[in-house]
């Protein structure tokens, strides 16, 4: 049983130095979305992988039909919600996290799906490979 935990314990590590990446990278390049401090940085990252664990597949389902009418296009506006909510809850945590305005949520999520994906398949498939 031990042995079992071991990669699911070394895949949501891997899921989170991801999200930190992708959550870094939108940081620096996004104008209007900050993270200051690596404790923020962390805390952002596992904040933001309960958000798209728990709550995203709720609200994806809920807006399927919209999601449907417009093409796909709706599920980067639900992608910047889960970003603006993860800022919203680092906030009342007192981390130092902050996004201004819809414009910054959306580019930022955008860019943090794309390096995600990136880094998914470059990084996390191959860990989870050869943990099998």
């Amino acid at each position: 049983m031990e042995h079992e935990r071991e990669p699911r314990l070394l895949g949501f590590g891997v899921r989170l130095g991801i999200n930190a990446a992708a959550l870094w990278l939108a940081a620096e390049w996004v104008s209007g979305f900050e993270i200051d401090g690596w404790q923020s940085l962390i805390a952002a990252a596992a904040i933001f992988a309960v958000v798209n664990a728990i709550i995203k597949p709720v609200v994806d389902l809920v807006g399927l039909p919209v999601t449907c009418l417009t093409l796909g296009l709706f599920h980067l506006v639900v992608n910047a919600a889960m970003l603006a909510f993860t800022v919203w809850i680092a906030g009342q945590f007192d981390f130092d996290v902050e996004l201004d305005g819809f414009f910054a949520a959306f580019l930022a999520a955008l860019l943090i799906s794309f390096v995600s994906t990136l880094l998914s398949a470059f990084i996390g498939r191959p860990i989870r490979w050869a943990l099998r």
